[in-house]
Formats: structure tokens, sequence, C-alpha cells
């Protein structure tokens, strides 16, 4: 399948319809079991271990809760200068990567001008696992790259494994874990998940360069490996 990868700078007029096309692709997702938030102190790897399926797997949808579906972001931050990356196929939005640097108001930033946010990174519920998200998430730390970020931060919960493992699959090292970050949510735990752009960029350019008669290596069967979305 091939994927065209499409960006736009959020301004005032174009925000709303942007934000609209945004939620066209569902987030929602089944929940089947759980992360140990206790066992974040001991590593990534110890932690993404702690999974553990629950009784009655259910669906949580991040656009039903109230004040949080992308219309209404608006109504909350000036999403001028915003970065929208959406993937298309045959005319068809495959999923969207929003990403957010440089505004004071939002927390995650820390006030810094180097540290982008990686707001909102979602996939057709079809083809999530065939490599979309992968290609979205290279093309939003390309976009705070060129914007002189040194690291690009991601929030997630407890509750979605499989984002969890997705980050940590595509380099991005566990940050912190925090309990009692959504008064609203009591029972999800906030993890945040942090990649050095700057590092990344240095490992890149020692890389040796591929023969150019050399087909590239890819995984059994041509699927992306395990995590990818």
């Amino acid at each position: 399948m091939n994927v065209e990868l499409r960006e736009e700078l959020l301004n005032r007029e174009t925000a709303h319809a942007a934000m609209t096309a945004l939620a066209s692709v569902p987030i929602a997702f089944e929940v089947r079991e759980v992360l140990d938030p206790t066992r974040a102190e001991r590593g990534s790897a110890e932690f993404l271990g702690s999974a553990e399926p629950i009784a009655h797997p259910w669906t949580k949808d991040y656009d039903a809760i109230p004040g949080n579906h992308p219309v209404d972001w608006s109504a909350e931050f000036e999403l001028s200068g915003w970065g929208l990356i959406s993937a298309w196929s045959e005319g068809r939005r495959l999923g969207s990567a929003l990403i957010v640097q440089g505004v004071l108001a939002i927390d995650l930033l820390e006030g810094r001008d180097d540290l982008a946010v990686l707001w909102d990174l979602r996939v057709v519920p079809e083809l999530r696992g065939r490599g979309v998200g992968t290609q979205l998430l290279r093309a939003a730390e390309r976009w705070a790259a060129r914007r002189e970020c040194r690291h690009l931060k991601v929030e997630t919960q407890t509750l979605n494994v499989p984002a969890c493992r997705f980050y940590a699959h595509s380099g991005y090292e566990l940050l912190r874990v925090s309990e009692h970050v959504y008064p609203n949510l009591p029972d999800e735990v906030q993890v945040l998940w942090c990649r050095d752009l700057a590092a990344t960029a240095r490992r890149e350019t020692q890389q040796p360069a591929r023969p150019e008669n050399r087909e590239p290596a890819r995984p059994e069967g041509g699927r992306l490996a395990w995590g990818d979305q």
C-alpha cells in the first residue's frame, strides 16, 4: 500500500476544519489489559512486562470525554502553529498526527522551546499494526527536529497497552508514570514517553551507507515488526 504524507501548519482559519477532519478517524480502542504503575521504577521492560488481562474488556474512546474531542481544542488552545500530518492512500485519510511546540499554556511543554509534544496520533482501526502509525510518528519527529527541538514527548495511559508498546518499540524512553493526574478519571494513570531527537540524529549521521545493490532488510512476511502502528 502506497502512503502519502501531507503536512499542514494550522492557523485560525483552518484549525476547525482540520480538527473535524482529524476526528473523522476513530481513536477508540478495546482495553484488554492494564499495566502496573508500581513496576515503572524498574525500567520500561519491567513495566511493559507487567500487563495483566482484565476480566471484562471495554472500549475506550478519548474523543467521547467531554471537552476532549478535537473540535473542542480550539476553545481551550490557540492552535495556530500546530502541525498536522496526515496519511493518505487513494484519496482516503488513513490517520493523522498532531504536534505542538512553543506554546507556553501547554504544561507538557514545560515552558521549553526545544521540546515538542505529540498531542494526538490515530490510525483507522483496520490498518493499525500495518506501519501507518510508524510513518506518522517518524514524520512528527522530523517536524519537531526542523524546529530545533531536542526532544519529542508523548502522553498515554497504563490502560493503553498497545500504545505504550508501540512507543517503546519505536525508540522512546519511559519518562514518568504518574497517578492522580486526571481528576475526572481517577482510575487512569498517566504515562509519559520521550525521544531524544538530537541523539537520534547523531546516530543516523554515523550510520554507514547501505550498498546500492543490496535490498533493505524486511521482517518475515513483509510486515513491519511487532509493535508498529
